[in-house]
């Protein structure tokens, strides 16, 4: 077995993976070291949406360079990418406003998005409630991804035509650096040694380098997100991102008016207090994904976080999403949360430790449209 490369990455979700596949382009030999049978973490618990609308400048760059990687590895391979645009839903004159000063700096980033009326909303989205919405923003380059498999597919195809070596149920436990190479030794024994080793460990701050992270701006996220039964004989194409994502996104933050409108907004309300902004997509199996919530901890107390499912929340979420769409049924088959670190005062957790560890998380919720173009640029850092 081969235990010597140019790279060793602890961590095969989003962001590992996309390192390992630009790495591998690169003529690399790389081996990506995954604590589980497969990825469990926020990769695969997402809604699937590949937005970088909804990013400011500098990410929406990252994202725009992510569809072009998507779309030339779906050319070559099937990792369930489907272009059929996003679209924000404003639901009042302040929304409308944000979308209508969002679409004039896109038009200044040469990235293509489109008003639409509220008939053409009506007319495109199925059961959108016309007491709702009052415009919509289109963006037809945007894509979707099917969560819980696209990581499978894309590994798949870096094994099959980059020669990845992946190795599962294989948890890094300790890491050493010389001054010729790295060596990670892990839970069943074996040792991995490699020039330079990348750690992407989503929000396991426990196994390496606990105390670095603890003391670190790093917190956690949970989201609860819930899935309907299949909708028959019905179509919600796309991310659909209503007037709550205007007022938490980011790229809004970039708009005129978004600090005027924001210091009005009712702190004290449901949906601030569990950070909830509402979200549709419609899965391959014709069923819709919709959410989400967001909770936080720091990063050395996951625990904080509990193992449950507030019930409180999904039924707020409910309420709210027949609010604005009316699906043919409410019908609940699946419940679950992710869970994902972001930083509170930077964009990514960046580290290097001595000349060869680096380490890259707490991408946030970025990470499913921002990974494969941000990695490209990290990758060349790390490397040089």
């Amino acid at each position: 077995m081969k235990t010597k490369y140019d790279l060793l990455i602890v961590g095969g979700g989003v962001l590992g993976t996309f390192h390992a596949y630009h790495a591998l382009n690169k003529g690399l030999s790389v081996a990506i070291l995954e604590q589980s049978a497969m990825p469990q973490g926020a990769t695969t618990r997402n809604f699937g949406q590949v937005v970088p609308s909804g990013m400011n400048t500098k990410w929406q760059n990252y994202g725009r360079e992510s569809l072009r990687i998507y779309k030339k590895i779906q050319k070559l391979f099937d990792i369930t990418i489907r272009q059929n645009g996003s679209v924000y839903l404003a639901s009042n004159a302040e929304e409308l406003q944000l979308i209508e000063e969002l679409a004039a700096i896109n038009k200044q980033n040469n990235y293509t998005s489109k008003l639409l009326t509220k008939g053409e909303c009506l007319s495109k989205y199925s059961g959108l409630r016309a007491d709702y919405v009052q415009a919509g923003l289109f963006f037809p380059d945007e894509v979707t991804v099917e969560p819980r498999t696209m990581i499978h597919r894309l590994q798949q195809f870096l094994i099959a035509n980059k020669k990845l070596d992946l190795f599962s149920n294989t948890k890094a436990i300790h890491i050493d650096q010389s001054t010729d190479e790295v060596s990670i030794t892990t839970a069943d024994g074996r040792t991995f040694s490699a020039n330079q080793t990348l750690i992407c460990n989503g929000s396991d701050f426990k196994t390496l380098y606990p105390q670095l992270f603890a003391d670190s701006d790093l917190q956690l996220s949970k989201l609860q997100m819930l899935q309907t039964k299949p909708q028959q004989n019905y179509t919600l194409p796309g991310s659909i991102l209503t007037g709550l994502s205007i007022r938490r996104y980011e790229a809004f933050y970039e708009c005129p008016s978004f600090n005027e409108i924001k210091v009005k907004e009712n702190l004290d309300s449901l949906e601030k207090k569990w950070g909830v902004h509402i979200l549709f997509k419609q899965a391959a199996d014709g069923s819709v994904i919709l959410g989400d919530s967001h909770e936080y901890a720091d990063a050395d107390r996951i625990e904080d976080l509990g193992y449950g499912l507030n019930m409180d929340i999904d039924n707020f979420m409910i309420a709210e999403a027949k609010k604005i769409i009316d699906l043919p049924t409410y019908e609940i088959q699946d419940r679950w949360y992710g869970i994902y670190s972001q930083c509170k005062t930077q964009d990514i957790f960046l580290k290097t430790l001595g000349a060869r560890i680096h380490i890259a998380t707490g991408i946030g919720g970025k990470g499913m449209t921002g990974s494969a173009g941000f990695s490209k640029e990290h990758l060349n850092t790390i490397l040089n």
